[in-house]
């Protein structure tokens, strides 16, 4: 990475990279479910109370959408993607509560140059998001496609 841009060779197989952390505040939770995902358990304490989740909670593709924020604050920004061919798997395995601080890595699982497109990668990642107390709320893996160096 000799230009502080990362491009498809930088990335390797098992390397981890930390994407921060995001607070999620009941305001913001509200919000985005009221815009978004208006589900009772989103935007109704008392609904929320009563239903699996037992309190208020983030919906889930708020938890995806604050991942993807560290994604492109920490990552992203200084590189050459180019985007995505979609989502291989995403998974919600706890409640986001208000207030939890939620840290994300990613770990890289392979990478492939193009056979069709030389000047192109494909590097597939696992994302993780855990909550304060080191309980992982969601995992998703997904390719990302990277400029190769030199590329025109």
């Amino acid at each position: 990475m000799t230009d502080g841009i990362r491009h498809f060779e930088d990335f390797h197989p098992g390397e981890t990279i930390a994407l921060g952390a995001t607070e999620m505040t009941r305001e913001a939770i509200l919000e985005f479910a009221r815009f978004y995902d208006p589900q009772p358990m989103h935007v109704d304490e008392e609904a929320a109370k009563a239903s699996l989740l037992g309190s208020l909670s983030a919906s889930g593709w708020h938890t995806a959408s604050a991942m993807m924020r560290l994604l492109c604050d920490h990552l992203l920004s200084s590189s050459t993607s180019l985007g995505s061919p979609g989502i291989e798997t995403l998974r919600w395995t706890k409640p986001v509560r208000p207030g939890d601080r939620l840290t994300a890595r990613t770990e890289v699982l392979d990478a492939r140059p193009s056979k069709s497109r030389p000047e192109i990668g494909l590097v597939r990642f696992r994302f993780t998001v855990d909550n304060q107390h080191g309980d992982t709320v969601m995992t998703m893996q997904c390719p990302i496609i990277f400029r190769r160096r030199g590329a025109a």
